[in-house]
């Protein structure tokens, strides 16, 4: 693969590498994007999670919740763009990832440092009582859920409408403007405000290694090294550079 050991060295000698990945790298685990061609929006409404619409109308939000969210995302593994990702963690080459992706597949990689910009689905809160609880302790065979106090819980990802969580937007933002290497994976780099995290990096000399399927808004304004191939792909190749 063109430019792959030249990907790799900006990795090996960088001091604070991190990844920033969004829908793309989870597509080849069998979870469909949200937008672009077979995405989710183009066969469901993206209403229903819409945090007003959720209050207003909790039984359908989660009726159309649990059919797209609680059974791809819930099966889903990780794949080799995952793997290698920890790996690279592991190996002291990678400082962390930060995701747009609510699926957990880096940690059930192995992934240690997981900023989770947009949440996750596998953790549920009471808006109520704000008690918290594991998506494996809640029976979803009847929806909504309640918590014992009554009130419907709701899924720990951002809805349209809610702000981005401010522990993980904070550690994000420290991650991307601190690092000297991103690599961007599987993201059009099209949603605020988590597209302008590689543009601090970028802002403070950071080398950006791009792997897309296509051209995103990051190919002809930030990136390096451009890969225009499956996540999976380039990093079974990457992999044999360490």
């Amino acid at each position: 693969m063109k430019n792959i050991k030249q990907a790799a060295d900006i990795i090996k000698n960088a001091t604070g590498a991190v990844a920033f990945t969004g829908a793309g790298i989870s597509v080849e685990s069998g979870i469909p994007p949200f937008t672009g061609k077979g995405g989710l929006w183009t066969q469901y409404d993206p209403k229903f999670i819409e945090i007003d619409f959720f209050y207003a109308h909790p039984k359908e939000s989660w009726q159309e919740m649990k059919k797209i969210f609680f059974s791809s995302m819930g099966q889903a593994q990780p794949n080799k763009a995952h793997q290698v990702l920890a790996d690279l963690e592991k190996k002291g080459f990678l400082n962390g990832v930060i995701t747009q992706n609510i699926d957990g597949l880096h940690q059930a990689a192995g992934s240690k440092n997981v900023q989770e910009f947009h949440g996750t689905i596998h953790t549920l809160s009471c808006p109520s009582c704000l008690r918290k609880y594991r998506l494996e302790d809640v029976n979803l065979d009847e929806v909504p859920p309640r918590c014992f106090c009554g009130a419907v819980l709701k899924p720990d990802f951002v809805f349209y409408g809610e702000g981005i969580p401010p522990k993980a937007y904070q550690n994000s933002l420290e991650m991307a403007q601190t690092a000297d290497a991103v690599i961007i994976v599987g993201t059009a780099g099209q949603v605020m405000p988590a597209c302008s995290l590689p543009l601090y990096s970028k802002q403070n000399g950071a080398k950006i290694i791009e792997v897309n399927t296509l051209p995103s808004s990051f190919t002809d304004t930030i990136s390096d090294l451009y890969f225009p191939v499956k996540a999976t792909e380039f990093f079974a190749e990457l992999e044999k550079e360490f």
